[in-house]
């Protein structure tokens, strides 16, 4: 009978006494040496979480596969499961998007299923307390974190007994897209006739997307990260001019409170009448350089006659906020991918959730600029890949992120 410590040795990936205790119970009962595996693993619960400046993005892997790591983990999964998966919203503004989970995913030897969770920043604390209270956070558990927030309630998240692993958001956000291209067909997608409301459509891309490649991070604000053949990458250029600029005009302009109600109310206004158009200076289109009438001069240009400022709606407002803001990240993005010689675009973030108005204006943009040379593409997943590359990085031996192809080391070209 060998003692305790023995049993340890052998066994490097152990990483404490009662880990190894748990395994060899689980051996005893098993009568099985296959459970090898499970040394490079770390300790269920699995999650990823981006905290931004405006929302949190949480991305758990629920295991579907029979195999359990040990008693304890087992019983942390099965709350954490119950809880998240009993219901799609959590209090007033979490919301668990289940369009969007991904099944039959096979990350460090395990099967499971990505769901993906998100809710504003504000309510972090909410979220530490609710964490607190159902007992999800199991001591000794890791979490991988990205984004301003993950610095900003780091020893919050120490209260919990968690590991809090903080990663640049940058490295999260490209090794997360890699991923989710390689593990879902259905992911990139792009406009054809964007700004005909009678033909526009939006279809699949049906070929693979690999790099070289611009990526168009919009969220509060703006980055932009050039992808090279290698997979190596560098940030070009951004602006602060982002989503929390539309949202922040909007509250302002029309009392408006939240993302939702602001998109909904530029869905109904019209931006030509508070903007000033090259048909407005002109009377008509400007042939020489191929200007249509219809083509924005001046954003809010005509806020500055008063009798027109009383014929506008706080739709209206919102909808040349929308228009503006869009339009500049469409023209810094081309500007961008014409000097690094790239002819496609990667845009991701959370402005462009439920937000297709952004989507087809940037569509037509980049179209009608490069002349159809410059293809714009959008993801499904929007805003979660920041998580998914932590939970990535959680998942592989501990941070080194050699498991799988997808999941390795981005080199940083500075």
């Amino acid at each position: 009978m060998f003692s305790e410590i023995n049993f340890i040795q052998p066994w490097i990936g152990v990483r404490n006494f009662a880990q190894a205790a748990v395994i060899k119970l689980i051996l005893q009962l098993d009568g099985k040496i296959t459970i090898y595996q499970q040394m490079n693993h770390v300790l269920m619960p699995w999650f990823g979480i981006d905290i931004g400046g405006t929302l949190v993005k949480l991305v758990y892997f629920e295991p579907t596969d029979e195999r359990v790591n040990s008693v304890p983990e087992a019983e942390t999964t099965r709350k954490i499961r119950h809880y998240l998966l009993s219901k799609t919203a959590y209090g007033d503004s979490g919301v668990r998007d289940v369009k969007l989970q991904l099944e039959d995913q096979k990350i460090n030897g395990r099967t499971g299923t990505l769901h993906f969770i998100r809710f504003p920043t504000s309510n972090m604390p909410g979220f530490i307390a609710l964490t607190k209270s159902k007992g999800l956070a199991p001591n000794s558990s890791t979490v991988c974190a990205t984004g301003g927030g993950a610095h900003k309630y780091d020893s919050a998240c120490q209260s919990l007994s968690l590991k809090f692993k903080k990663m640049d958001e940058l490295h999260t956000l490209i090794s997360g897209i890699q991923y989710i291209l390689k593990h879902n067909s259905l992911e990139a997608f792009y406009y054809t006739n964007p700004l005909d409301n009678e033909t526009c459509k939006s279809e699949f891309l049906t070929s693979r997307v690999d790099p070289p490649y611009l990526v168009v991070n919009v969220g509060s604000g703006v980055s932009i990260l050039a992808v090279a053949e290698d997979h190596s990458f560098r940030r070009v250029s951004g602006t602060s001019l982002g989503g929390g600029t539309f949202h922040g005009l909007c509250c302002l302009l029309t009392g408006c409170e939240t993302f939702e109600q602001a998109l909904e109310l530029a869905s109904l206004g019209e931006n030509n009448k508070v903007d000033k158009l090259v048909g407005d200076i002109y009377g008509g289109d400007y042939a020489p350089f191929n200007l249509k009438a219809s083509t924005v001069a001046s954003s809010f240009g005509n806020m500055i006659h008063p009798e027109k400022q009383k014929q506008t709606t706080k739709e209206d407002l919102a909808s040349s906020a929308l228009v503006s803001i869009t339009y500049n990240i469409a023209s810094l993005s081309f500007l961008c991918a014409r000097i690094e010689k790239l002819k496609t675009i990667l845009f991701v973030g959370n402005f462009f959730r439920i937000n297709s108005i952004s989507m087809r204006h940037i569509a037509h943009a980049l179209a009608y600029w490069s002349e159809n040379k410059v293809k714009a593409l959008f993801m499904r997943h929007e805003g979660y890949f920041g998580a998914v590359g932590c939970l990535l990085n959680l998942t592989s031996a501990d941070g080194n992120d050699n498991v799988e192809e997808a999941n390795r080391d981005l080199p940083s070209k500075n």
